[in-house]
């Protein structure tokens, strides 16, 4: 049986007042840089990159990258092919459980010179065993460590659900 906790609609009401929290920290930036956890981080980072590119100017790059789940070391590496390097990067998850996933996906970023790292979630399940922040986050929700909870696509429209 599973629960819905975000439809589609409510999904991209919080995106677009995520893109507005990104775009107030990079005010005075003219490149963006949103890498987005394949697979259901990307879809979330999409609907931002949409949003920002709504709402500003500056120029919004978006990048995936992939990581293993059984084996985190394992990462693909994204191409990193730009003018003029960003300055700033939001690292973009749809669901945060333990932090694993997205402390690996951190540090292989580290290895680029970016002024900034910036970690956004769409739910922050707080469940954190990793020592990892999260800068921006849709919602917050407290759930039972047995549960899980999901992003799924339903008619191509992406809804989160508690299963």
């Amino acid at each position: 049986m599973k629960k819905q906790v975000l439809d589609f609609e409510k999904i991209n009401r919080i995106c677009g007042r995520l893109a507005y929290q990104i775009l107030e920290n990079n005010i005075n930036e003219d490149e963006i840089l949103l890498v987005g956890i394949k697979e259901k981080g990307y879809e979330i980072a999409k609907i931002i990159e949409q949003k920002l590119k709504d709402i500003t100017s500056s120029k919004v790059h978006l990048k995936s990258i992939t990581i293993d789940k059984k084996n985190p070391n394992q990462i693909s590496e994204f191409d990193i092919n730009f003018n003029q390097m960003p300055k700033s990067v939001y690292l973009v998850d749809d669901v945060l459980n333990t932090g694993k996933t997205l402390m690996f996906a951190v540090n292989s970023l580290l290895k680029y010179d970016f002024d900034l790292i910036k970690t956004l979630v769409l739910i922050d399940r707080n469940h954190k065993r990793y020592p990892i922040k999260v800068d921006f986050k849709g919602i917050s929700l407290s759930t039972n460590l047995d549960d899980t909870v999901k992003l799924i696509s339903e008619n191509k429209n992406l809804e989160a659900v508690l299963v």
